[in-house]
């Protein structure tokens, strides 16, 4: 075998079809497009979407629900998740840094602590944001609150 001697093989390569080369092509007159309609004139492009006349999926499909631009999506962390953290650490004190370090959190997260779960440890707890039932769960073991 030499490398002159090579070839693709049998029935890979196809020769491509030659459109508007003249009546004796087989392939002239109205070059594979058919007859009148806007796809068989030049320059023609459909919409994005565009379902020949048929109501496009985007419309068809029901809409509901709205979300607002300006919306602040917080990482929820639980007081049982806390205790864990506290337990696993033997710590008093849990900052932002500390969840991030623990992998609860991203730096650019903005937290909020759920009240679900038991908490038994004293815990000085710092986060973004606090729902009531966390406030009363951490005062109520004997810790403290502080928003950043």
């Amino acid at each position: 075998m030499k490398l002159h001697t090579l070839k693709p093989a049998e029935g890979s390569v196809k020769t491509r079809k030659r459109i508007g080369r003249g009546q004796g092509s087989g392939r002239g007159g109205t070059s594979t497009r058919g007859h009148k309609g806007a796809k068989s004139r030049s320059g023609y492009k459909s919409k994005l979407g565009f379902e020949g006349g048929q109501m496009p999926l985007q419309r068809r499909v029901p809409k509901f629900g709205f979300k607002s631009l300006n919306r602040i999506e917080c990482k929820p962390v639980n007081l049982n998740t806390l205790q864990e953290l506290a337990d696993k650490l033997n710590i008093q004190e849990i900052s932002f840094d500390t969840l991030v370090e623990n992998g609860l959190a991203a730096k650019k997260d903005v937290v909020k602590v759920l009240g679900r779960g038991e908490l038994t440890a004293k815990l000085n707890v710092s986060a973004h944001h606090f729902s009531a039932s966390a406030v009363e769960a951490i005062e109520k073991a004997g810790g403290s609150v502080n928003k950043i």
